[in-house]
């Protein structure tokens, strides 16, 4: 996966994970707005983006193939090398991206170049008088994502999103049949190479957090 390469200044997402001591996974966890708009914004990526990060791992079905073709074909059968670019590592339209997003991936730049819209910055004229950007991150700096406000959410294993609820928290203990008596507070430190590993066991599994944070030995990836 890309992102294996961290800065560890970066900001990374707190995350309380509730684990089965005994059954080795992930119930659920406790998270605020900001690891809830990062899971909400896998929903707005290009498919070519996911499949790019994916590098050597696979979805169930063909898609790799139709990538792999992409990346082969010669030149002379694309309209252009940025025509290829943005199959090969799509942007977000203008919109979608916010601010403390981890996912690295950037919003798409428009140009007006005569009288057309273009992405293809190769089309511009080196003359700043030539050249208006009307794109780039177009949402509020200090906007936090997609939720009003700030909350706490539970999030389970295959990615259920709900408030904060004891209620529900206990259904689906109940539903995992695992017992109070059995479980721990395991506290985890979300970055890039984190995301990008849920990103992937979202598209393959059921079971995305226990897949993400909960390694070889059975004990969550900890981070002090």
């Amino acid at each position: 996966m890309s992102g294996d390469s961290m800065n560890d200044e970066e900001d990374k997402i707190c995350l309380n994970l509730v684990v089965s001591k005994s059954k080795k996974i992930v119930c659920y966890a406790e998270a605020g707005e900001d690891f809830v708009n990062l899971l909400f914004s896998f929903l707005t990526l290009p498919l070519g983006f996911i499949v790019k990060n994916m590098k050597n791992s696979s979805l169930k079905g063909c898609i790799r193939h139709l990538y792999q073709t992409i990346q082969d074909l010669d030149g002379q059968y694309m309209i252009s090398d940025h025509h290829k670019e943005m199959l090969l590592d799509p942007k977000l339209v203008p919109g979608f991206c916010y601010y403390n997003s981890l996912l690295g991936i950037e919003e798409t730049s428009y140009y007006y170049v005569g009288r057309t819209l273009t992405t293809d910055r190769s089309l511009c004229s080196s003359e700043s008088d030539k050249l208006k950007v009307v794109g780039f991150c177009s949402m509020d700096l200090n906007a936090q994502g997609f939720l009003k406000r700030p909350a706490m959410f539970v999030v389970t294993d295959n990615l259920v999103v709900r408030p904060m609820s004891r209620i529900f928290e206990l259904q689906v203990l109940t539903d995992l049949n695992v017992h109070v008596t059995d479980i721990e507070d395991q506290i985890v430190h979300v970055g890039k190479k984190e995301v990008l590993r849920l990103l992937l066991a979202s598209f393959l599994c059921e079971s995305a957090l226990t897949n993400t944070f909960v390694g070889d030995l059975g004990k969550p990836k900890q981070e002090q």
